[in-house]
């Protein structure tokens, strides 16, 4: 599994809503994506992505499977991205998302990977949790937890997002 983000400052005015819902469904069924949570906070889009393997975020990115449109329109962002430590479904799977949360935290020692994924196997049970995620970046060693919510969220951290579709045409494979 691996994760990936980008995030796009939108101009004054711009309907980010009407081209998710009329652009949204195109990664519906996408080759390699696991799931991409389209998100907004503020005045900034950022969707996340979990793939289940690196050819489908590389024919996203560059290969001509949907990263030129934002590029075309945009300009072409800075791409995060990092190693897949865990993806686990949680008790509202079958319920839409409605939020999403990213947390990071820097992990000064290896001993912290393993905390990370027993707060995310606990966070997992919590019955607003829709799938919840635990990524590295072992250039930086951060770790980053990605949780989407059917209600709004509970836990403190980083960054909340509102989500407004999610595509998750191989979700099943993420675990």
């Amino acid at each position: 599994m691996y994760a990936m983000q980008y995030e796009i400052d939108l101009p004054d005015g711009y309907d980010i809503e009407h081209r998710v819902d009329t652009r949204g469904h195109r990664t519906d069924a996408f080759p390699g994506l696991g799931l991409k949570a389209y998100l907004v906070r503020d005045n900034h889009y950022a969707p996340f992505y979990l793939w289940t393997d690196t050819a489908g975020m590389s024919r996203f990115l560059w290969g001509g499977g949907g990263f030129d449109g934002i590029v075309q329109d945009f300009g072409r962002p800075p791409v995060r991205h990092w190693t897949g430590a865990s993806c686990l479904a949680g008790p509202a799977r079958a319920t839409s998302p409605k939020f999403a949360t990213k947390r990071g935290r820097l992990l000064p020692d290896s001993g912290e990977i393993e905390r990370e994924l027993d707060e995310l196997a606990q966070l997992s049970r919590n019955p607003a949790v829709h799938t919840t995620a635990l990524a590295v970046d072992p250039l930086r060693w951060e770790a980053v937890r990605f949780t989407l919510w059917t209600t709004a969220p509970t836990e403190d951290t980083d960054v909340r997002y509102r989500v407004l579709h999610l595509s998750r045409p191989n979700i099943d494979q993420l675990s």
